[in-house]
């Protein structure tokens, strides 16, 4: 893949600077790339920092987190529940932590080697879901705070999907009503819905 020029590095880093719900639909149709596979976004989550109890920087910055404190463009990456790795866009300006949950795609290049990665899912669940789609790419806490300009993690944004859906966001206690996640109007490769799962008798819902 051809290194990209500084146009397209200043254009896609204004792109990002936005607000996440601005940027998180702009991200629909854009193309990921990393280890040979590349995925087309059908569905993220914005995520708003310190104004936001769902995000992860509302309680301020960790060495967790600390790649959401810094410019947009580039990746911030998770482990949960002990097995998983999460991917998530940096946006919005430097110092103001905030960015979109990568929840689903379809693979478009590389498709034997997720194959190979995701082997007991057909073709379309093979980054159907967020730790699907890290799966698929080989992406893991190892390329947290990658460069998403120059590699080797590569995001390229195309033009604005015609039809996009909006609604609340995946298993959320904090900020549930928020119609903060977005994807391509009737994509077969979006996840499906799940809202959190109630707390058990006595115990406090937190971010």
């Amino acid at each position: 893949m051809p290194a990209p020029t500084s146009t397209v590095v200043t254009e896609l880093a204004e792109l990002l600077s936005g607000p996440p719900e601005q940027v998180a639909p702009l991200l629909l149709g854009g193309l990921l790339s990393h280890g040979g596979v590349t995925v087309r976004l059908t569905e993220v989550e914005a995520y708003a920092g310190p104004a936001d109890p769902g995000s992860h920087a509302y309680r301020g910055r960790t060495d967790r987190n600390a790649v959401m404190f810094g410019p947009a463009g580039h990746l911030y990456v998770y482990f949960t529940y002990g097995m998983h790795f999460c991917a998530n866009v940096v946006c919005g300006p430097e110092g103001e932590p905030s960015g979109c949950l990568l929840r689903a795609g379809e693979v478009v290049a590389g498709i034997d080697l997720a194959r190979e990665r995701r082997p007991r899912s057909g073709d379309r669940d093979l980054a159907r879901g967020p730790a699907r789609l890290t799966r698929a790419l080989d992406l893991t806490r190892e390329h947290d705070g990658a460069d998403l300009t120059r590699g080797p993690v590569r995001l390229e944004l195309g033009e604005p999907v015609d039809r996009v859906s909006t609604g609340p966001r995946v298993g959320l206690r904090g900020a549930p009503e928020r119609p903060w996640r977005f994807w391509v109007t009737d994509d077969p490769t979006v996840s499906v819905y799940r809202p959190a799962k109630a707390l058990p008798s006595g115990r406090r819902a937190g971010p």
